[in-house]
C-alpha cells in the first residue's frame, strides 16, 4: 500500500488526518450504479474511502457505454454491480470493494436492516416510493443517506438524517476572535504598558493595530459613558480619531487599526447562530447525549460564568505591522488566553460526563480542545423526512419559488422530478421514455403535475409548456455530462458528512443545466 501521507497528499491539506482517518473507517453502500451513481463513487474511491458496496440488478446493455466510464464492450450482458466494482477497484486498490447483484428496491422492500452495517448510503436513480422507504430505514438506523439523481438535463442531491452537527465548519469569512470590544485583563494590561505617543518615529510605526484599537477603544469608552461608537457619525469620528494619531504618511499599522475598527464596532458577546444552539433542548444532557451536545452543555455553563457572556477564545492573531517583540508577546497573550479557557471547558466536560454517569474521560482531550477553539463557529443542522417534505412541503417557501422569477425553473423541475415518479408508477414507463405518444405524454404529464401541485396546496400555479415539453424530451436519460456533476456535487456533500467538516448543503439542491444554474429549495 502507498504510503497514505504522500497519496492523499493534497486533501491533506483541506481535512487533516483526522479528516482522512474518518474518511478510510467508513464503509459506503451505492444504490445504482449507472453514470451518476458510479461518478459519486469514483470520486470516494480516488479519495480513499474505506470500503464500498454497490447493489445493482441490472446487466450491462449497449446503451450504457454512451454514458458510464466504468464498463465496456467486453461487460455486455454482465452484471453491471460487477463491472463497475472491478473498475473502481482500480483506481485504489486501498479501497475495499464488494458487489451485491440485486435490485436496490427489492432490499429496501425486503431486508431492511441491511442497511444499517454502513457508515453512509448513497441512493441514485432512485423514484419517490422506495425514497421514502429508505429515509425511513435510515433514519431509524441512525445511518447517513443521501440522494442523488440525473434526469435529462435537470437533477437533484438532497442529504438526510435527523442531526448532523459540525465543529470544523470553516466558514470562508469569519471575524478574527481579537476581543478589542471587550479585551481581557491580561491584554489590557498588555496596553497599558505601550506608549501611542512616543517619540520614536520607528517605535511608533510598529505598534500592533490591535494595542492601538484596545487603547483607542478604551478612551473613546471614558467620555461616552462606557459605551463603544454606535451610530455611524460615532464610528466615522473614531476613524477620524485613530487618523489624528498618525505622525506619518506611511504608517501602516494606523491604516490597519482604521481597516480593522469595525472590530471594536461589533457586538460584544455571542452570535444569535450560538446562542441558538445553546438554547437547544438538546443542551440538557443526560446519560444518552453525544459527546458533541455534552461539550454544547459545557460551554453553556462557560458562556454564563467564566466566559462573562463571551465563548473560549479562539487563540490566533492574524498578520500585522508589528515589531517582533511586540508581535510575540500578543501571540503568546492570546494564547495563554485560549488555553485557560480550553482548560475551564475541560473540566467542565468532565464534571458533566460524572454528573450523567459516564465515564469523565471519555471524550477525548483533542476533541475539547477542537471544540473550544471553534466554539464560536459550531453548525448544527436537521434535516426534514422526506416524506413529511414530500407530504406537506413548506408552504409559504414553495409558494415564494413558484412565483419567483429567479427560482421559477428549479422549482419546476423539483415538481416535475416528483410528477415523473407519478406518471411512471400510473403508466409504467416515464414520459417520453418509448418513441410514439410524445404528444399524449406530454398531456398526461402536465396533468399530473397540475394534480400534484394541487396537492400540495397550490392550487392554480401551473409550470410553463416549455419545461413540461423539456421533461418528456429527456425521456428519463442519464446524460453523462449531468451525472458526472451530480456525482461531484453528492460525492463532496458525503466527505463533508464523513469528516464532519465544513458545513452540508440543507434543503434539495437542483441542478438546472438548461441555464447552468444550480439552487437550494428549503421545503
Amino acid at each position: 500500500m502507498a504510503e497514505p501521507k504522500t497519496k492523499y497528499d493534497r486533501q491533506l491539506r483541506i481535512w487533516g488526518e483526522q479528516g482522512q482517518e474518518a474518511l478510510e473507517k467508513a464503509s459506503i453502500c451505492l444504490l445504482n450504479c449507472g453514470p451518476t451513481g458510479s461518478e459519486t463513487l469514483k470520486n470516494l474511491v480516488l479519495g480513499g474511502i474505506g470500503s464500498i458496496t454497490v447493489i445493482d440488478g441490472s446487466k450491462v446493455e449497449l446503451g450504457d457505454l454512451g454514458n458510464n466510464f466504468m464498463v465496456d464492450e467486453s461487460s455486455i450482458g454482465q452484471s453491471k454491480a460487477k463491472c463497475v466494482c472491478a473498475s473502481l477497484q482500480e483506481l485504489n486498490d486501498a479501497v475495499k470493494a464488494k458487489f451485491i447483484e440485486e435490485y436496490p428496491e427489492a432490499l429496501i422492500e425486503t431486508n431492511p436492516s441491511f442497511f444499517s452495517q454502513f457508515t453512509l448510503v448513497i441512493a441514485t436513480q432512485l423514484v419517490e416510493d422506495s425514497m421514502i422507504k429508505l429515509d425511513r430505514i435510515c433514519r431509524e438506523a441512525n445511518v447517513m443517506l443521501i440522494f442523488a439523481r440525473s434526469y435529462g438535463l435537470t437533477g437533484f442531491v438532497r442529504i438526510s438524517l435527523k442531526e448532523h452537527a459540525v465543529i470544523e465548519s470553516k466558514p470562508d469569512h469569519f471575524l478574527d476572535d481579537l476581543r478589542l470590544n471587550n479585551p481581557w485583563p491580561e491584554l489590557r494590561g498588555f496596553a497599558e504598558t505601550i506608549d501611542l505617543n512616543v517619540s520614536d518615529p520607528v517605535v511608533h510605526k510598529h505598534t500592533p493595530y490591535v494595542v492601538i484599537l484596545v487603547k483607542m477603544a478604551e478612551q473613546w469608552t471614558k467620555s461616552h459613558d462606557g459605551k463603544l461608537p454606535s451610530t455611524r457619525e460615532e464610528k466615522k469620528e473614531f476613524k477620524d480619531l485613530l487618523k489624528s494619531k498618525m505622525i506619518a504618511m506611511d504608517e501602516d499599522n494606523y491604516k490597519e487599526a482604521i481597516e480593522a475598527s469595525f472590530k471594536v464596532f461589533a457586538p460584544r458577546g455571542i452570535s444569535s447562530n450560538l446562542q441558538q444552539i445553546i438554547d437547544d433542548s438538546r443542551a440538557d444532557v443526560d446519560s444518552s447525549s453525544s459527546n458533541f451536545w455534552v461539550m454544547v452543555a459545557s460551554l453553556k455553563e462557560f458562556i454564563a460564568n467564566e466566559g462573562g457572556g463571551e465563548a473560549p477564545l479562539e487563540g490566533s492573531i492574524p498578520d500585522m505591522t508589528s515589531s517582533t517583540e511586540h508581535y510575540v508577546n500578543l501571540q503568546k497573550i492570546y494564547q495563554a488566553k485560549a488555553e485557560a479557557d480550553f482548560l475551564v471547558i475541560e473540566q467542565r466536560v468532565r464534571n458533566i460526563l460524572k454528573k450523567i454517569g459516564r465515564d469523565p474521560d471519555s471524550i477525548s482531550k483533542a476533541n475539547i480542545k477542537s471544540f473550544s477553539k471553534n466554539a464560536r463557529k459550531l453548525t448544527v443542522c436537521r434535516y426534514r423526512l422526506l416524506e413529511e417534505e414530500f407530504n406537506s412541503p413548506i408552504q409559504p417557501e414553495l409558494q415564494k419559488y413558484l412565483t419567483d422569477e429567479d427560482y421559477s425553473v428549479a422549482v419546476g423541475f423539483y415538481i416535475l422530478l416528483r410528477a415523473v415518479d407519478r406518471f411512471a408508477a400510473n403508466y409504467n414507463s416515464f414520459p417520453g421514455q418509448f418513441d410514439g405518444g410524445m404528444d399524449e405524454d406530454i398531456s398526461r404529464l402536465k396533468t399530473t403535475a397540475v394534480s400534484l401541485l394541487s396537492d400540495l396546496g397550490c392550487n392554480g400555479s401551473t409550470l410553463t409548456e416549455d419545461l413540461i415539453n423539456e421533461m418528456c424530451r429527456f425521456g428519463a436519460a442519464e446524460l453523462h455530462a449531468v451525472a458526472a456533476f451530480i456525482g461531484g456535487i453528492a460525492s463532496q456533500e458525503v466527505i463533508k458528512l464523513i469528516t464532519k467538516q465544513f458545513v452540508p448543503m440543507s434543503g434539495t439542491f437542483i441542478f438546472n443545466g438548461i441555464d447552468h444554474k444550480s439552487q437550494l429549495l428549503s421545503l
